[in-house]
C-alpha cells in the first residue's frame, strides 16, 4: 500500500502485495476457494518449551475455534501489549484457518500479505488459492492473521470515512514545492497523528514489526508447532526475517517473496521505489504503444513525456469527479501506481488514462479507491492507518539535508515522470511517538535455509532488495523470477512455484541463485 498524501521522504509507496492492484482479483478468486463443511475445531497442544514464566500464560492458551466465512474457522489469540513488560496489558490477534485439504495436516503455515497494514484474514478468506498454492494447502493448515494494530485484531483507529477522504484526496491550497505547501501538508499529518493517538486506546507505542514478530511466536506455539512455517509477501518478508532474527532456533521453512531490504533507510526505500515504479511505468508504456487502444503515440520516451504533461495539467487544473472529489496529480499518481503491481492490470490503466485525457476522472478514482480499499465511500479496513503506525516506529526519522538532496537528485534523474509527485515532508516527523526501530542487516544466524524470491522488474520491492536480503541472511537462498509485477510466487511461473512448493512441502532447498525465466 502507500503513504498519502503522496509527498514523502521515507517509505514511499508501499510494501503491500495484495493491498493495491491485486484487490482487483479478490472477487473472481473468491469462487476458487473450496467450499467444504468445517472440520473438527480441535486444537493441538500448545508448545511451551523454553518459555519464561511471565510469558507462559500467553504461550499456553488453548484456542477456541469457531466456524466463520464458509469453510474457514476463526479464533482470537491474546498477546502482551508490551513485550518488555508482559503484565502491562494485552492485545487480541484475530486468526483464521483453512484446514489442510489433503487430510490430516502436518502443521500450520502462517502467511502475511504485506502492507504493513494488510489484513491476512481478508486475503486468506477471499483469495486463498492466490495466496497459497495447491500443494502447500494440501498438507498444511493455512493460517491468516491480522497483526497487532490491523483489521480485526486490536486495531489502530484514526479518522472516519469523510475525514479520510479529506486527508487522502484534498488538494493543498498552496503551490506544490513551496514552504507554505510543505507546512500545509505537515499540519495535515500532525492532525492525522493526533487523531490516531486519540482513537487507538494507547496502543500506538507498541505497533512495531518486532512486537508483531514476537506475536507470531505465540501463534506458532498455540497452534502446536515447534517450528514456524511461514510464507510472507512484501512487507511480510521484513516481518518473517525479523522473526528469524529473534527466534532462529524456532524458524522452520520460511519463504520471503518480494523482499524488503532491512538494512537501508526509509529515505532510500522511497527513492528506490520511485525508480522502480518509473521502470514499471516504462514497461507498461512500451506494451501500451503496441495496442491501438493506447492513448499515447510515438516512442516510450515521447509517451512518458506526454504522461508527464498530463500529470502537470491536472496538477494545475484538477478534474471534478461525480462525487465532488477533485482529481489532482497526487490522486492520479495513485491511480497509475495501483495497476503497476500486476501486469494483468495494465489494461485498466490504459482505460483510466484514456478517460482522464478526455476529462473524465471516474476510472482513475476507481483505481485509487481500490488502492486504499475504499468501497462506496467507505474504507473497509484500516490499512492506511496501520501502515503509518508501523512505519513511523520502525524507521528512524531522517533529517540530513545532504542525504535528502541526493535522493531528490537521483529521483529526478532516474524517475523524471514520478519524481515531481513523490517526495516531500516526512509525515513521521510529526508522529505522536518517536521511532524505536533501527535499520540494519538481518543475518538470522542459526536459522535453517530461508528462501528469498525476487522479481526483476518489481516496482514496489525492487529486485536489488531481494539480492541484498538473501546476501544478509546467513542461510539465505535467492530465487529470481524474470518478469513484471510485484512478488513472484503463484504468478504463473512454474519454475518459481515448484521451487517454493518443493521447499515448503518436502524441504528440498532450491539452488541458490536459481533464475526462472
Amino acid at each position: 500500500m502507500n503513504d498519502s498524501p503522496r509527498r514523502r521522504t521515507r517509505v514511499g509507496v508501499a510494501l503491500g502485495m495484495l493491498t493495491a492492484a491485486a484487490l482487483l482479483l479478490t472477487g473472481c478468486l473468491y469462487s476458487l476457494i473450496p467450499e467444504e463443511s468445517p472440520r473438527s475445531t480441535a486444537s493441538a497442544a500448545p508448545v511451551t518449551d523454553g518459555v519464561s514464566p511471565d510469558l507462559l500464560p500467553f504461550y499456553s492458551q488453548t484456542l477456541d475455534w469457531a466456524p466463520c466465512s464458509g469453510s474457514f474457522e476463526c479464533t482470537t489469540v491474546t498477546v502482551p501489549l508490551d513485550w518488555t513488560d508482559p503484565a502491562a496489558g494485552e492485545l487480541d490477534i484475530a486468526v483464521t484457518r483453512s484446514r489442510a485439504e489433503g487430510g490430516e495436516p502436518r502443521g500450520s503455515i502462517l502467511t502475511n500479505p504485506g502492507g504493513p497494514g494488510a489484513s491476512g484474514i481478508d486475503i486468506v478468506q477471499s483469495s486463498l488459492s492466490f495466496m497459497v498454492g495447491d500443494p502447500v494447502r494440501a498438507v498444511y493448515d493455512t493460517i491468516g492473521f491480522d497483526p497487532r494494530g490491523v483489521g480485526q485484531s486490536t486495531a489502530v483507529r484514526c479518522l472516519d470515512a469523510a475525514e479520510m477522504d479529506d486527508y487522502l484526496y484534498d488538494i493543498p491550497a498552496a503551490e506544490r514545492g513551496t514552504t507554505a505547501w510543505e507546512d500545509e501538508l505537515l499540519d495535515r499529518h500532525r492532525d492525522f497523528a493526533e487523531a490516531c493517538d486519540a482513537s487507538s486506546d494507547g496502543i500506538l507505542p507498541f505497533i512495531t514489526t518486532e512486537n508483531a514478530a514476537r506475536d507470531m511466536d505465540v501463534l506458532r506455539a498455540v497452534l502446536g508447532d515447534s517450528e514456524l512455517t511461514y510464507l510472507g509477501y512484501s512487507y511480510g518478508t521484513f516481518l518473517g526475517a525479523t522473526y528469524a532474527e529473534l527466534y532462529p532456533d524456532r524458524a522452520g521453512r520460511l519463504v520471503l517473496d518480494g523482499a524488503v531490504d532491512p538494512s537501508i533507510s526509509g529515505l532510500e526505500v522511497g527513492t528506490v521505489q520511485a525508480v522502480g515504479f518509473e521502470s514499471a511505468l516504462r514497461a507498461y508504456m512500451a506494451d501500451c504503444l503496441t495496442d491501438d487502444a493506447c492513448p499515447f503515440r510515438g516512442s516510450v520516451d515521447q509517451a512518458m513525456a506526454d504522461l508527464g504533461t498530463l500529470l502537470a495539467s491536472v496538477d494545475r487544473d484538477a478534474l471534478r469527479n461525480g462525487d465532488g472529489r477533485m482529481l489532482g496529480a497526487d490522486a492520479l499518481m495513485t491511480s497509475i501506481i495501483s495497476p503497476l503491481y500486476a501486469e494483468w492490470s495494465w489494461p485498466a490503466l490504459t482505460q483510466s488514462l484514456t478517460a482522464v485525457l478526455a476529462g473524465d476522472p471516474t476510472f482513475a478514482f476507481g483505481l485509487a479507491d481500490e488502492y486504499y480499499n475504499r468501497v462506496d465511500g467507505v474504507y473497509v479496513d484500516n490499512q492506511t492507518e496501520a501502515f503509518r503506525a508501523y512505519n513511523c516506529l520502525d524507521y528512524p526519522v531522517e533529517v540530513d539535508p545532504e542525504d535528502t538532496a541526493a535522493a531528490e537528485a537521483r529521483m529526478e534523474a532516474e524517475a523524471p515522470t514520478i519524481a515531481p509527485y513523490w517526495s516531500g515532508p516526512d509525515p513521521c516527523s510529526v508522529w505522536s511517538y518517536p521511532p524505536t526501530g533501527q535499520r540494519g542487516p538481518i543475518a538470522a544466524d542459526g536459522a535453517p535455509p530461508i528462501v528469498v524470491v525476487g522479481t526483476t522488474n518489481d516496482p514496489a520491492t525492487p529486485y536489488e532488495w531481494a539480492v541484498s536480503l538473501a546476501d544478509q541472511l546467513s542461510s539465505g537462498v535467492l530465487v529470481t523470477r524474470v518478469g513484471e509485477g510485484h512478488t513472484g510466487y503463484n504468478k504463473g511461473n512454474e519454475c518459481v512455484d515448484t521451487a517454493v512448493e518443493d521447499y515448503l512441502v518436502d524441504g528440498i532447498v532450491p539452488e541458490d541463485g536459481l533464475t526462472c525465466e
